[in-house]
């Protein structure tokens, strides 16, 4: 049985790679029984070749945001994939820094099907860490923080939350007498136990990257309630 807890996690403190993600925002994701091309490919990638660890990962991406005329930004990033061995085979572990989920809805339902997606995020600066567990398609189980959990199953997680070391009491909700734990160390407890990959620095900087530029991924169109404006005859002026 996997015991690992946030303790085992003490080293991304110290990590100035671990430092680079979080100063400028990051997605790991990992996705089991797909390989690295598979996933790039669903993520709608243009292929880059390969980078040799984290190294050649950060320097393809800061040449394409090189390409950028100064007037000009979009959301599109590098991505760097490998596989990973981990419970039940293979994963395939996807590294971008671009400080959000990574991957778009519909591609995480493709390759969710029969499998199981984890990902946890920060988005460089800023006071917002989320983590993602879906398990065929669906979501799961999503937070910010442990006691504010949200998805079809907020509750599952509640008990290895726990054992990680989050301060949680056994119905979910947040236990102020439990000790400090750093909230970003558990997360990466709880996603090795939900994976079984284990995350060292080491793992990350050495791996051979396959690459691949995610496009912009299109906003969602926004639509408000319709409220209609009336003179003081009651008569509609305008719908806004």
């Amino acid at each position: 049985m996997n015991s690992v807890t946030a303790h085992d996690y003490a080293w991304i403190r110290t990590s100035p790679l671990f430092g680079h993600m979080m100063e400028n925002g990051y997605t790991l994701t990992l996705i089991r029984g797909r390989t690295p091309r598979e996933v790039l490919r669903a993520m709608e990638a243009e292929p880059r070749g390969t980078g040799q660890g984290t190294a050649g990962l950060i320097e393809a991406d800061d040449a394409h945001r090189a390409e950028w005329e100064d007037d000009y930004w979009d959301d599109s990033y590098v991505a760097g994939a490998f596989s990973a061995p981990g419970a039940d085979g293979d994963w395939t572990l996807v590294l971008g820094f671009e400080g959000g989920l990574g991957l778009p809805t519909p591609c995480v339902e493709e390759l969710a099907k029969g499998g199981r997606i984890v990902a946890h995020s920060a988005n460089g600066g800023k006071p917002i860490d989320l983590f993602h567990w879906f398990e065929d398609g669906e979501l799961r189980t999503t937070f910010e923080v442990p006691w504010s959990r949200d998805g079809n199953t907020p509750d599952e997680l509640v008990r290895v939350l726990r054992e990680v070391g989050s301060p949680l009491t056994p119905e979910g909700e947040h236990d102020e007498r439990a000790p400090d734990v750093d909230r970003k160390a558990a997360v990466l407890a709880l996603a090795e136990r939900l994976t079984g990959v284990r995350l060292t620095e080491s793992l990350l900087q050495d791996a051979a990257y396959e690459l691949g530029l995610v496009p912009e991924q299109p906003l969602e169109e926004w639509t408000g309630p319709a409220i209609d404006i009336p003179d003081a005859r009651k008569k509609r002026l305008y719908r806004e």
